[in-house]
């Protein structure tokens, strides 16, 4: 694996937010002797730097294919990051406390990509699960994705009492009845519907009856229609006067100051 050195030095040091930080005691790859380091854990590296104020990491580690496991050492609370294969290297650790020791097994035992693999799966297993319930809920039958439908939040209207509506318009000489008030069963009248005008253009078919007014209505209505047009010619009078006065005035600017 080739890993561009300036890019984990960056990495290693900037401001993300790691997963663990700490001292641990790090025992040489020759010499059986323990050193303290500064271990930073960010995703699947580790890195170890001399101190805690060191701007470039000693070393860094790849998480992937390992196991974390405890191991019997010199030191007190180690514990060992073993690589799968015959040439790989075992790296001995340790903590200074228990404490510390459970914290660091357990957050590198979660650093790789494979245990997220792991993790990302069995949550959408209980995902599907929470969503479409046990397979024994139902009767050991589950509800296919498409067949899912939303219950509609409001009460629900029972069909019968809507208004039934034919699925085809009845037609009479040509002409569809439009008549479905309920209760008029009288036939529609056919004398306007002879098909075409005057002019040969198929006519449209006949509007569907009208709602009858109330007294108080009609007579509202009629109020208003004894009203409408004084009040439009006096509108239309005062607005007319304004606008001819206004025209006279532009076209006494175009034409400019009189000698």
């Amino acid at each position: 694996m080739k890993l561009n050195e300036r890019s984990l030095a960056f990495y290693a040091t900037c401001d993300s937010p790691a997963d663990n930080t700490g001292f641990l005691y790090k025992r040489g790859e020759r010499h059986t002797a323990y050193h303290r380091r500064w271990f930073v854990l960010k995703g699947n590296m580790l890195f170890y730097f001399e101190e805690r104020e060191s701007r470039e990491p000693v070393g860094v580690i790849v998480l992937e294919g390992c196991t974390v496991e405890l191991c019997d050492s010199a030191e007190e609370f180690a514990f060992a990051i073993r690589f799968s294969g015959t040439k790989s290297r075992t790296y001995v650790l340790a903590a200074e406390s228990q404490a510390a020791m459970e914290s660091w097994v357990k957050s590198l035992s979660r650093a790789s990509f494979d245990y997220m693999r792991l993790v990302v799966r069995e949550l959408e297993k209980q995902l599907e699960e929470m969503r479409w319930g046990p397979a024994s809920g139902c009767g050991g039958c589950r509800q296919l994705p498409g067949s899912w439908k939303p219950k509609p939040s409001g009460p629900e209207r029972s069909p019968e009492r809507l208004p039934a509506l034919p699925a085809i318009l009845p037609k009479e000489n040509g002409c569809a009845v439009w008549n479905n008030v309920p209760g008029a069963d009288r036939p529609p009248d056919t004398s306007i519907c002879s098909g075409d005008d005057s002019e040969g253009n198929p006519r449209p078919p006949p509007l569907p009856p009208r709602r009858r007014a109330s007294s108080s209505e009609a007579g509202s209505a009629g109020v208003a229609a004894a009203e409408s047009p004084s009040t439009f010619c006096q509108l239309h009078e005062r607005y007319g006067q304004e606008v001819a006065r206004l025209r006279q005035d532009w076209l006494e600017r175009r034409r400019g100051p009189r000698p």
